[in-house]
């Protein structure tokens, strides 16, 4: 079934906002226990464990429609959906540490995770696309 341009676009965004609350929700959790700036490592590789589990099983199924399967599948398609992800994961990093390092409130820092989280998912989608998923659809 092919889906529009526009639809994957709608599609990939919420899935983005979706993987994005997890991760922030995850880091939430964290840093409950933890406080910054003690907490504040903890809850980066926490959210961000979440977030990429979470992506990649809505980016494999519903937008690149991998039909991929297995174990062995899995972990080598993960493993370079994982690897796209340094990049902009450091983005995503780098803003919201940027905004907690100027601001230093939870608001500002989860408003940097949200905008590094926009421009991380932008580069992804293209690196995904071209290097992890190169038979699917979208």
């Amino acid at each position: 079934m092919a889906v529009s341009g526009a639809a994957l676009a709608a599609l990939y965004v919420a899935f983005a906002v979706v993987a994005g609350a997890v991760n922030l929700g995850a880091q939430r959790l964290v840093l409950a226990a933890a406080p910054p700036p003690e907490g504040l490592a903890a809850a980066l590789a926490v959210g961000t464990a979440a977030g990429l589990a979470t992506k990649y099983a809505l980016d494999k199924r519903w937008i690149f429609r991998d039909p991929s399967r297995g174990v062995r599948a899995h972990a080598r398609r993960f493993g370079t959906y994982a690897l796209m992800g340094v990049a902009t994961t450091l983005i995503f990093w780098g803003a919201e540490l940027a905004f907690w390092a100027l601001w230093r409130t939870e608001a500002m820092r989860e408003l940097g995770g949200a905008l590094g989280l926009a421009i991380g998912y932008a580069v992804k989608y293209r690196l995904d696309r071209r290097f992890v998923f190169t038979g699917g659809s979208a």
